[in-house]
């Protein structure tokens, strides 16, 4: 069993940053995924960002640099730095692993509330 905490969520006006965190209970050492989705009020949870092993990541286009996903191993933790935030990011953002961390994740976390005012 694997938990996920998240924490860096909040309200920002549009133009902003945030930086969201994910610590896993259990070592990661970068062997296995891990993503951020997130999840628009009556929408399905939609993947965002992922990373696999040797750092390669998959991120969706309409927040193609503006975010930026990383890892530090040695924290057992996940980052999402957010640039340029809009309107249309705000939604409840979630970190997972486990599966493929795309269309298959095994474990996920409670949750982060972001708000973008504009």
């Amino acid at each position: 069993q694997v938990q996920l905490e998240e924490s860096g969520g909040g309200t920002v006006q549009a133009g902003g940053s945030l930086r969201l965190s994910c610590t896993a209970s259990v070592h990661t050492d970068g062997s296995s995924c891990m993503a951020w989705f997130r999840q628009f009020p009556g929408k399905q949870r939609e993947a965002v960002a992922s990373i696999y092993a040797r750092g390669r990541t998959n991120i969706i286009n309409s927040v193609k640099g503006r975010f930026t996903l990383s890892r530090d191993n040695a924290k057992n933790t996940l980052y999402l730095q957010m640039n340029d935030l809009k309107p249309e990011d705000t939604a409840m953002y979630y970190c997972a692993t486990g599966g493929d961390c795309w269309f298959d994740v095994a474990y996920w976390g409670q949750g982060t509330q972001v708000t973008v005012s504009s």
